[in-house]
């Protein structure tokens, strides 16, 4: 008896099992993979699924991605989730062109995949949870072209490769190509990294001095409190992202409009998405649009208020 239990703890870590429940059953290991651990708006995704995890009771999170955004790096790490037959794997694709067929083969293996703030729409994954990019960057359009009165410059910061921000930059051209009086002088590809984008921005600022408004469709600039000084007060600045210490930017009159998303979302959404999928339900949808958040002047302290409430639940 003795060796068929140690032979039978044996195949139980040889499939993966970390652990079981208090019933008794193993644990689900669901894999939530960010872009990158640098970047401080992935934080609140990594308490969102811890929350929804430890709310259902026999899901592990386990929480991995390349320190800085590598679409290498990160296709190394879902493969090795894949060799370790995790149970079902979020992820928010850095580019998801180059992660299609690797996602492809996750759901060949039996491991159920959703994506979340960046989608590979192309995969096999079984939704997608996030923004309507295309509409959202034709919010910022359209709130910069309020900002300037329909007319002025306009640069504009991106990340080239992640197949959301490609979409958020076309629904502010769609938007600002209504209006012939704004023109976009140029275009800048921020390589997800918020230090760089305050280079970026101090360079652009010196070569546009008349510079009507900087809109920026990742959160690069307000991710850090000095990225943003070297904009004069004529500049107007819309950004996407709302987490700390953004609204204190707008307040502070740096920023004039914010785009915030469902951070918390993306991991408690994510993690029901799997379970759901994993006990037969599949998603009725394999687009989950999120919505936006507008915040502005007139708005963000009521934002502040419902934002520490989200800290604070548990």
């Amino acid at each position: 008896m003795r060796q068929i239990a140690i032979l039978c703890a044996l195949f139980a870590i040889s499939c993966g099992n970390s652990g079981t429940t208090a019933g008794g059953a193993a644990k689900l290991r669901f894999a939530v993979m960010p872009k990158s651990l640098d970047l401080p708006v992935f934080n609140y995704a990594k308490t969102g699924a811890e929350r929804e995890a430890a709310a259902r009771g026999n899901i592990e999170v386990i929480w991995r991605a390349p320190e800085t955004a590598d679409q290498l790096k990160q296709k190394e790490i879902l493969e090795s989730f894949i060799t370790q037959k995790v149970d079902g794997i979020a992820i928010s694709c850095t580019n998801g062109d180059f992660l299609t067929e690797t996602i492809d083969r996750a759901v060949a293996a039996g491991i159920p995949v959703v994506t979340w703030d960046a989608d590979a729409p192309k995969s096999k994954r079984a939704a997608f949870y996030g923004v309507d990019d295309v509409a959202a960057g034709r919010i910022m359009g359209e709130q910069t072209a309020a900002l300037l009165g329909d007319k002025g410059t306009v640069a504009i910061i991106t990340s080239i490769g992640a197949v959301n921000l490609q979409r958020r930059l076309e629904g502010v051209k769609e938007s600002l190509a209504k209006r012939p009086g704004i023109r976009i002088v140029e275009e800048y590809d921020v390589k997800e990294d918020a230090v760089r984008s305050a280079e970026i921005i101090a360079s652009g600022t010196n070569r546009y001095p008349d510079l009507g408004a900087w809109i920026s469709v990742g959160g690069w600039p307000v991710f850090t409190r000095n990225a943003l000084a070297s904009v004069p007060p004529t500049t107007k600045v819309v950004s996407f992202d709302t987490i700390p210490p953004a609204p204190d930017l707008l307040k502070a009159g740096k920023v004039q409009v914010l785009l915030g998303q469902k951070y918390f979302g993306w991991g408690s959404e994510s993690v029901r998405l799997l379970a759901d999928i994993k006990a037969g339900r599949p998603p009725a949808s394999s687009v989950i649009d999120s919505g936006v958040d507008v915040v502005t002047a007139a708005n963000v302290d009521d934002y502040v208020t419902r934002w520490k409430a989200m800290e604070a639940a548990k």
